[in-house]
């Protein structure tokens, strides 16, 4: 079950605590925007969201093999321009892994359901 996130106004101009079900966590804007850097900004909420969902199920898929992936490592980063948004991902897979292995969990890594979200329309509706 997916928990809804709640932020919620904090001190400091830009501070947001952020309830997950039991998990609370600080987002702010960093110094040069006039926040407090607390915590990450909402955009790298949304980096770490993908890199972190890219990871595991990268993970998930390689156990569910037996293939001998050791660790994985995904740095997400975003640009924009004019209208558009593009993720820039670098993945680092440790482990004896043969050539189709490798080639197969970089497949499987675009199959995450964030990525899988952030690749079809997207409708934000008020409640």
């Amino acid at each position: 079950m997916l928990h809804a996130a709640v932020a919620r106004t904090a001190e400091g101009k830009f501070r947001q605590s952020v309830v997950i079900g039991e998990h609370v966590l600080v987002a702010d804007e960093h110094h040069d925007l006039g926040g407090d850097d607390a915590g990450p900004t909402p955009h790298e909420l949304l980096l770490a969201a993908l890199g972190s969902c890219i990871s595991m199920t990268m993970k998930v898929y390689a156990e569910r093999k037996g293939w001998p992936l050791e660790r994985c490592e995904v740095t997400v980063s975003m640009s924009e321009e004019g209208n558009a948004t593009t993720f820039h991902r670098k993945i680092v897979l440790s482990g004896p892994l043969d050539d189709g292995q490798r080639a197969r969990i970089l497949e499987i890594a675009g199959k995450c359901p964030v990525h899988k979200t952030l690749s079809n329309p997207i409708v934000i509706q008020d409640s």
